[in-house]
């Protein structure tokens, strides 16, 4: 299984699609708390349910399984904490939901997936911890 990951910021609606095209993408995993708002721009889920499918082929599932906290990710947006303690609070959330067996129970079989989160050139995203541990138990 190949689990790679994709920002819904600072990337154009071209470079977003032809990367999942590109990584063959069978299931595109939204991992966002909030992915309604127009902030979203053209990954809104509304927008994401119809062209994951149309162009990439592939399915679009909106799992908050894996979305942080609020109140941790509030923290961490307005700098009251760093990267370092909201990714070890994110993992230890992670861990108590159980949802790394939830992932390989539902999307275990894909050949490959990519993880949507919220990236930019300022700020981390919890997908990257979410991707180094699906990594750590492949």
């Amino acid at each position: 299984m190949e689990v790679r990951t994709i920002s819904a910021y600072e990337i154009t609606a071209e470079d977003f699609f032809n990367d999942l095209i590109a990584w063959k993408v069978d299931a595109l995993i939204d991992t966002r708390r909030k992915n309604t708002n127009q902030l979203a721009g053209f990954t809104k889920k509304a927008d994401l349910e119809y062209f994951v499918p149309t162009i990439v082929h592939a399915d679009y599932v909106h799992d908050l399984l894996f979305a942080p906290e609020p109140m941790t990710l509030e923290k961490y947006l307005k700098g009251a904490i760093g990267w370092d303690e909201y990714a070890a609070s994110y993992r230890a959330d992670i861990e108590k939901r159980g949802s790394i067996d939830h992932f390989f129970d539902v999307y275990g079989d894909r050949a490959s997936v990519c993880l949507l989160g919220t990236a930019t050139h300022k700020r981390r995203s919890h997908v990257e911890v979410l991707k180094t541990m699906i990594d750590e138990r492949l």
